[in-house]
């Protein structure tokens, strides 16, 4: 395996590989004085992500629409909290990609909850801003800053 970074530019057929759901491979890093490096970096594995996302689908979002924000919050937080603490430990910005997909499904439920949404993608974005303007801790991944 060759540790490819700034100090190290020669090309080699392996400069990646995946351990514990977190895929070592060179990145842009920055350093105390504002300037940008390559660095060998973990991140998120591309399994690892994928396999985030496909339970995101399973949890089926936007076909509860009887039940409440704040319920749906208590059922996915933990799961959510729990996936940023372990593969967000490094390179945070590739934990997003995932996450962004719980937007989705939120939009979509707005949408199938609020008959007068339905086809007004744009305008139940704005419902969930409001909401998340209005108490920004009901979900996790809002707290991250996460926005679609």
């Amino acid at each position: 395996m060759y540790c490819k970074d700034d100090s190290r530019k020669e090309a080699f057929p392996n400069e990646s590989f995946d351990f514990l759901g977190y895929t070592f491979r060179p990145r842009q890093a920055k350093n105390k004085l504002g300037q940008y490096f390559v660095s060998f970096l973990p991140a998120i594995s591309r399994k690892a992500s994928i396999k985030v996302q496909r339970v995101i689908k399973s949890w089926r979002i936007h076909h509860i629409t009887w039940t409440t924000l704040e319920s749906i919050s208590k059922k996915i937080n933990p799961k959510v909290r729990g996936w940023y603490q372990y593969y967000g430990r490094f390179y945070k910005s590739a934990m997003y990609r995932p996450l962004v997909n719980i937007e989705r499904y939120l939009v979509r439920w707005v949408q199938a909850k609020y008959k007068k949404l339905r086809g007004h993608e744009n305008l139940a974005k704005q419902f969930l801003g409001k909401v998340r303007a209005g108490s920004p801790s009901i979900f996790y991944h809002w707290t991250l800053g996460l926005r679609l």
